[in-house]
């Protein structure tokens, strides 16, 4: 085999030739939503050398200028022989972590330290804890296997490809890196963990254990495996001794649900509660007369910055929120630099702000197309018509719940918003373009992230498990796909 000497960011590299770009980068350089297709044209890199010509899809996505300027997409350039790499920085993930648990007795599921662990479909976070119940670091980070694709749908296809197994090492991997750093911070040796509890969606679950997806991708959609399963730390490589991984509900209401709605409290007591998980897969769940009921509405990942033509997630750089002054916009930028993307709920508010302009009319035609938020951050035709899928998908989702159970929203005791979107969403915009139900809007709780404080819980009191799981066997899936309301609902949704 041929080998190519190659520099990716002063670092020199062996590596064979014909190689892909994207293949030699370090994790979390640069974005491939797409799954590495060519179609988000969002790998971009600085590439000079020995490398193949420009691709259909980059003659596309890239300007002549850009080409001649050395700018390539990762996942479509060869490497041909001796070349030089320089890819910016991606800056840190912003995970939003509740400082307060809610009150419970302390009676953990480990020894010395435990962590809890959520495996996103965007993001991995987790938490680190002494016996005592002190909270000793957390960890965030992009979920790795994003290379094979934003959503969950194009990973599946990659595990029935025979991708499986290097889906599973990349993600355990991830979570492995997450433990180390935790335990570094901490001062402790990461062999000091006892046990990691880990929550995810179903989908995110079979791919970390390398379980056969093949149940989740056809119909009737019926989960052969809903774990709530002990397992050795060993089976999936990590640095510590047992794993509890949490029970999900079903093939698309999975474990993060589980440990969300434990954490969230509002299956105690009587009363009629909601909560939604705003993320890829639009998780909802309605509490209504000692009966829970779940969906899931496919929301796409345009919340979690993917697919939308300068989205991203919420990292340095992240354009996370957007005000207007004057009839002029304002925005805020995570790490107070330049912009260079937009996130989920920077999306949020600037189609509220573009909305209160008349830049933006009820149907989601865009007066000026691109419409620029944040110079040179801006917004497409494209973009809104995603995020119109996204939102009415998600409300519907909400409605639907309440109407199978004969309810309208004055009867709705609160609604509790999980997830990393959620922690920084602008409750109020939210309604303004209809994603949450304006009559909601006074009765929204935000949870920050509901499913790892969950898992916290879990491995804080061993209780919490039993609980957890018989949550997740109460509840009821409902089939939105088969629901005429959930149609209607979703048709109506699509306007501002």
């Amino acid at each position: 085999m041929e080998y190519a000497a190659v520099q990716v960011n002063g670092k020199s590299l062996e590596v064979p030739v014909g190689s892909l770009l994207s293949g030699i980068l370090p994790r979390g350089s640069a974005e491939t939503p797409c799954g590495g297709h060519g179609s988000c044209g969002k790998c971009r890199v600085t590439a000079h050398g020995m490398l193949s010509g420009p691709s259909p899809e980059e003659l596309v996505h890239l300007t002549p200028r850009e080409l001649a300027a050395g700018v390539r997409l990762a996942c479509c350039t060869r490497i041909k022989g001796a070349c030089t790499v320089t890819v910016g920085n991606a800056g840190q993930s912003n995970i939003q972590m509740d400082e307060d648990m809610p009150g419970f007795e302390m009676n953990p599921d480990f020894t010395r330290y435990g962590a809890a662990v959520d495996v996103g479909t965007t993001t991995l976070a987790a938490c680190l804890y002494r016996a005592d119940g002190l909270r000793v670091a957390q960890a965030g980070g992009p979920n790795p296997q994003q290379k094979w694709g934003a959503d969950v749908i194009s990973r599946v296809g990659s595990a029935l490809k025979g991708e499986g197994r290097a889906l599973a090492l990349s993600v355990r991997e991830g979570i492995g890196e997450l433990l180390h750093r935790m335990a570094y911070e901490a001062e402790i040796e990461p062999g000091w963990i006892d046990r990691v509890v880990i929550t995810g969606n179903t989908a995110m679950l079979y791919l970390l254990t390398e379980t056969d997806p093949e149940c989740l991708a056809h119909a009737p959609f019926t989960a052969e495996r809903l774990f709530g399963e002990e397992l050795s730390a060993a089976i999936l490589g990590l640095p510590c001794a047992t794993v509890y991984l949490s029970r999900c509900v079903s093939a698309f209401v999975g474990g993060d649900m589980t440990t969300a709605l434990l954490y969230s409290g509002m299956c105690n007591g009587t009363g009629t509660r909601m909560l939604a998980d705003i993320g890829t897969n639009g998780e909802t769940a309605l509490w209504h007369g000692g009966r829970l009921l779940c969906c899931s509405t496919a929301a796409g990942p345009a919340f979690e910055g993917a697919g939308l033509s300068m989205g991203m997630s919420g990292k340095t750089g992240a354009v996370d929120h957007v005000h207007l002054k004057d009839d002029s916009i304002f925005f805020h930028v995570l790490g107070d630099g330049a912009p260079i993307g937009i996130c989920g709920s920077g999306v949020v508010d600037a189609l509220a702000c573009l909305l209160k302009l008349d830049k933006l009319d009820e149907s989601g035609f865009l007066e000026n197309d691109p419409a620029m938020i944040a110079p040179p951050v801006s917004l497409t035709q494209k973009d809104i018509r995603m995020v119109q899928l996204a939102k009415s998908a998600v409300s519907a989702g909400i409605r639907t719940l309440m109407h199978r159970e004969g309810i309208i929203c004055r009867e709705v005791e609160e609604l509790a918003v999980a997830g990393g979107f959620g922690s920084y969403l602008n409750v109020q915009n939210a309604g303004r373009i209809g994603l949450l139900p304006m009559e909601l809007i006074p009765k929204v709780r935000v949870l920050g992230n509901a499913a790892l404080g969950g898992a916290s819980m879990i491995l804080l009191n061993r209780d919490m498990r039993v609980r957890s799981e018989s949550l997740a066997a109460q509840a009821e899936t409902v089939d939105l796909s088969v629901d005429d309301h959930f149609m209607e609902a979703y048709t109506e949704g699509m306007l501002f």
